[in-house]
């Protein structure tokens, strides 16, 4: 059997090595990628893990902070943890146009993931910053804090923060070693008391850009190198708790047992049947984790909390689809006699995207003479929550295979490097049309 290749080890294909040489410099993106991937690596463990609020997270933050002040800008950490780096324009009253992702991780994912749209805002600030000529809008670029939802269930914690948009509650969740949101940001020196210090005011801010792996196969499959996103699914998550009766495996009846583990199992495959139905299609439903008490080979479960990610483009059909799931579980449990709670983790609503910024990405890209493809996102992200305050855009670059939150993902430098020009030219055109004055309505429709 032939040797499995290393990700860094994998040919071009005719995709990534088509198409003209990106003004970026793919060589040192890559290198950053790696760089910022060491932060993330266990001993022993595959993949990236690089946690909400963990010194992991933060060694990254620190790499982002230093090569933007070797390019000459100005860094601080905001309340949130978020790491924001400044190059003033000519008119120093005008609002900024940023550009940014996030640094975390979901456990042993990957290691593109976010890191791509900090990468290409390092990338994109050295070919900015280096040009003769200044924007006249100042330009910020930006690593929100805490984006995976993996550790604390709520996504986009530091872009919510800044949007005024993170329920309070929220500090008090708490991961699965016991530690809440409040302690883990005390740990690594973010004042949850000072939270609201974070607020962006959206006077202040133009326009944000967040380039991204597409995780998933369209682009790839169409043997397009850029993506333009219209819009981007909601996301409802919730814990469902089944309290049953532990219990003596060989000493109780099967007709006598409240088995948590196995109702849990019939719930999960109820929600998996539900996400099937043809009036759903396009909706997903995942149970990604599930805990069982008290975990013994020969003890019937007492207890078992799953939790369920409801995503979808329409918000009637995720909020509709959601109270079916809370339904189901309800019904499985009165059958079998077992409790029943169910605990709200995170909601996010569906976004369309401002079709104005959407449009200077595509005379953008016309410009270069890239082709384009205009597609959905189905999974969540800071320019979503973003989008709420500042008009936002998001350009994908594609993911081999369309693998993502998993070691195997994998997006070949020189399309990071495509993007990040894509970036520039958005930010050149963006700062004309704003000084102009031309730009349409934020809530216009894709």
């Amino acid at each position: 059997m032939a040797k499995a290749q290393a990700p860094d080890e994998r040919p071009a294909t005719d995709l990534e090595a088509g198409g003209e040489a990106p003004t970026a410099d793919a060589a040192r993106i890559a290198s950053m990628l790696e760089q910022i991937a060491v932060t993330g690596t266990v001993p022993r463990r595959p993949g990236i893990t690089r946690l909400a609020y963990s010194e992991p997270e933060r060694a990254a933050h620190r790499l982002f902070a230093g090569w933007l002040e070797e390019i000459g800008l100005a860094v601080h950490t905001d309340a949130a943890g978020n790491t924001i780096a400044q190059l003033p324009g000519t008119d120093l009253d005008a609002p900024a146009i940023a550009i940014g992702s996030h640094l975390d991780s979901v456990p042993e994912g990957g290691r593109f993931d976010g890191i791509v749209g900090v990468v290409g805002a390092v990338e994109a600030a050295r070919v900015l910053a280096g040009r003769d000529a200044r924007t006249t809008h100042p330009l910020r670029f930006v690593a929100f804090a805490a984006e995976e939802g993996a550790r604390f269930g709520e996504p986009c914690i530091g872009s919510k923060i800044v949007a005024r948009r993170l329920r309070t509650a929220t500090l008090a969740r708490r991961d699965r070693d016991g530690v809440s949101l409040a302690e883990a940001m005390a740990g690594v020196g973010v004042d949850s008391r000072r939270l609201s210090e974070a607020a962006w005011d959206p006077a202040d801010w133009a326009a944000f850009l967040e380039l991204h792996i597409e995780q998933a196969r369209v682009l790839e499959s169409g043997g397009r190198r850029i993506g333009l996103v219209d819009s981007v699914s909601g996301s409802t998550r919730v814990r469902i708790t089944v309290l049953g009766q532990a219990d003596h495996s060989g000493g109780t009846p099967m007709h006598m047992r409240v088995d948590a583990l196995a109702a849990a199992a019939e719930i999960i495959v109820a929600a998996e049947r539900l996400a099937n139905e043809p009036q759903n299609r396009g909706a997903r439903i995942t149970v990604g984790q599930i805990q069982v008490a008290p975990n013994s080979i020969t003890t019937i479960s007492g207890q078992a909390d799953v939790t369920v990610d409801i995503r979808d483009l329409d918000w009637d059909r995720q909020r509709a689809i959601a109270e079916r799931v809370v339904q189901l579980a309800s019904e499985v449990g009165e059958r079998r006699g077992a409790g029943v709670e169910v605990d709200l983790l995170a909601h996010t609503t569906p976004v369309v995207l401002p079709m104005w910024i959407r449009t200077v990405a595509a005379e953008t890209c016309s410009d270069l003479g890239i082709p384009y493809r205009v597609l959905p996102s189905g999974a969540g992200h800071d320019a979503q929550v973003i989008n709420a305050i500042v008009p936002a855009g998001i350009v994908f670059v594609p993911s081999r295979g369309g693998l993502s939150h998993v070691p195997d993902e994998w997006t070949n430098p020189t399309d990071v490097a495509l993007g990040v020009d894509v970036l520039c030219g958005m930010v050149d055109r963006l700062d004309a049309v704003l000084t102009s004055g031309a730009k349409g309505t934020t809530d216009e429709s894709a």
